[in-house]
């Protein structure tokens, strides 16, 4: 898969670059036992797939990424998860060497090539090479890859049981030093209080932002729902602006439920009738405890499953199709 700007998106300039098959493999075989890698314009063996150690991604956390995942063979609202992409690139001043559309071709491309019509895509674009010090000039060429593989971030039975949280004492970074609605790849911030959880017990947390008040989970948006309104922090908070949160939004609009977005204390959590996260990997998951507080019944709320429900709904009707 090669592809250049001055080459119509509908149409790469020649036909996908693979690593060729060991002999006797059928095709079949062959995807279910080497990965592809959709790595700077080629498709290559997973052990293959490598970058500099003067990449400025990986000395800086200095890129953007995204999460996307497949349903049913589509991949689901890919053109705003490339918006997004885009949009973390301006801010950081990254050129992606890809236009839009070459974008969607590649991370559609690597799916097909590795057979996943039911996963998760991680597509990634770092600063590029570059030497020791922090000047991106030094770093002329970005470099793009893509992953295509299956997940599965909680166990099924939690999405009918629900999860427990802990507040993080890891406070969510302040827009005015790192905007966490810029998608990085420094997420440093994140993982300090995931480990919070991990040493916790829980799958999750709610980070607060500088002021104290909810902002979204280490890897999540959160909402609660009390007395038959949904409540959101706002993304003017500081939080990432979630492809999954903006698609319940819009089903709560159908289903007639508001949805006020508002900044609000914790202890709006531990009061709430109803507490659920959204994420592309997470989806719509239910929260049934927090800081040791039962939330409602300690069960997921009715508002919850029925937004759960039209989600799943969605995501088996709307995408991008892997396969024509």
């Amino acid at each position: 898969m090669c592809y250049n700007r001055s080459t119509s998106p509908a149409e790469p300039s020649g036909p996908p670059v693979r690593a060729q098959p060991h002999a006797g493999w059928p095709t079949g075989a062959r995807l279910a036992m080497a990965q592809l890698i959709y790595l700077d314009g080629e498709l290559v063996e997973r052990d293959q797939a490598k970058i500099s150690v003067f990449d400025h991604g990986l000395l800086y956390g200095d890129g953007v990424f995204e999460g996307i995942r497949v349903y049913h063979g589509r991949v689901f609202r890919l053109d705003e998860h490339i918006k997004r992409l885009e949009r973390s690139a301006r801010a950081i001043m990254l050129d992606i060497p890809l236009s839009h559309e070459e974008l969607v071709a590649a991370t559609v491309e690597t799916c097909r090539a590795n057979g996943v019509g039911d996963g998760y895509i991680r597509l990634v674009v770092t600063r590029g090479v570059g030497d020791l010090g922090l000047d991106p000039r030094k770093c002329p060429k970005p470099s793009v890859f893509i992953i295509a593989a299956n997940i599965q971030l909680y166990p099924a039975e939690l999405y009918e049981l629900g999860l427990s949280l802990i507040t993080c004492s890891t406070r969510r970074n302040s827009p005015a030093s790192l905007d966490p609605g810029i998608k990085s790849l420094n997420y440093l911030n994140n993982i300090l209080a995931k480990i919070e959880c991990i040493h916790a017990d829980v799958p999750e947390g709610i980070m607060l932002t500088q002021a104290g008040l909810v902002s979204e989970c280490t890897g999540d948006n959160i909402f609660v729902v009390r007395d038959g309104k949904v409540l959101t922090p706002p993304v003017a908070a500081g939080i990432l602006d979630g492809i999954t949160r903006a698609a319940v939004i819009e089903l709560a609009a159908d289903e007639g439920i508001p949805v006020v977005e508002t900044l609000f204390p914790v202890t709006e959590v531990y009061v709430a009738d109803e507490c659920f996260l959204t994420g592309t990997a997470a989806e719509l998951v239910p929260v049934v405890q927090v800081d040791g507080r039962t939330i409602g019944d300690g069960k997921p709320g009715a508002v919850t499953r029925r937004l759960l429900s039209r989600f799943r709904d969605l995501t088996r009707s709307e995408g991008t199709p892997v396969h024509e």
